[in-house]
């Protein structure tokens, strides 16, 4: 996986969500409180997310084959849609039925410190995660907001790590809330209230990235700007008139595809039509690096013969 995976970030949460996921088990042990299981099964259920990027990002490096001649870039659009999924159905639906269940049948919270302990420890071990993820998405967000950053970003590692993230500090918050009210009112209802908060918040992070992540899966093409950087760079090319059409695929996160119809003089030679493409090709390549592929069909420019 490239820098711009966002490793490090990955390696940063992982590390925070199996020390998290360990002391929560522990505190549900000795509290009996269903946030805290749901919290627990929320972190196990990040740590296996941080794991599966992790092994889309080295599959993906795979060399080409006949069978996948572009190669395996695309792999990490696809574990990423696959963590959206483990998101959903390990910690949405499991937290939603916890959530459910113990407002049905509300228990009191045993040794409430633990809970309280626990919470604050994995409050800080999360914020320490999130600020590396935010410190390695801000090398690469430039001047987007957040929300256009998670929507148009290519290499899906740092968003889903953001809202990961995000998701369990929220989900943090949202177990102390419950505990804390459940312990003030000694009405248990309230820790299955912040249970079920929990499962709703997972739910809606993992819509938000499944939605994404299909976008990634099913095919996007380079953003206006880089496609203006594209069209600029065969434009200035001295043998090619104009652009007639153009389109862009990325095969992953840094390797884009370009096909792209150029016109040309009618009176120029083939050797000159040749040279101009090969010299196309690299301004395209020295304009946008990772366009790795190229294929420039020429044809006449009809409009200025005429």
């Amino acid at each position: 996986m490239s820098a711009s995976g966002g490793t490090k970030a990955i390696i940063a949460a992982l590390g925070a969500n199996l020390a998290i996921a360990v002391a929560k088990f522990v505190a549900f042990l000795f509290t009996g409180s269903s946030s805290m299981l749901a919290e627990s099964i929320h972190s196990v259920a990040d740590s296996g997310n941080q794991a599966l990027l992790l092994l889309g990002g080295k599959r993906a490096q795979r060399s080409r084959t006949k069978e996948h001649p572009f190669g395996y870039g695309r792999e990490r659009y696809f574990y990423a849609f696959v963590v959206a999924v483990v998101l959903f159905t390990i910690g949405a639906v499991f937290s939603i039925y916890e959530g459910i269940h113990k407002i049905g049948d509300p228990h009191a919270i045993e040794s409430p410190a633990w809970a309280f302990g626990v919470l604050i420890f994995a409050i800080i071990a999360e914020a320490f995660s999130f600020r590396t993820a935010i410190k390695e998405s801000n090398e690469h967000r430039g001047s987007q907001s957040w929300v256009a950053f998670v929507r148009r970003s290519k290499s899906p590692e740092l968003p889903v790590v953001l809202l990961e993230d995000l998701g369990a500090l929220l989900g943090l918050i949202f177990a102390l809330f419950g505990v804390t009210m459940a312990v003030i009112t000694g009405d248990g209802v309230w820790d299955g209230i912040g249970t079920l908060m929990i499962g709703v918040l997972l739910a809606i992070i993992a819509i938000i990235l499944a939605i994404e992540t299909k976008s990634l899966l099913l095919g996007e093409g380079a953003s206006p700007e880089v496609e203006t950087q594209i069209r600029t760079a065969l434009e200035s090319a001295p043998e090619v008139a104009r652009v007639i059409h153009m389109r862009t695929l990325h095969l992953g996160p840094e390797e884009l595809l370009v096909a792209a119809k150029i016109a040309v003089d009618h009176d120029d030679t083939a050797a000159e039509i040749a040279r101009g493409i090969d010299e196309a090709e690299q301004r395209i390549r020295a304009a946008v690096p990772i366009a790795r592929v190229i294929y420039l069909e020429p044809d006449l420019d009809k409009a200025a013969a005429r």
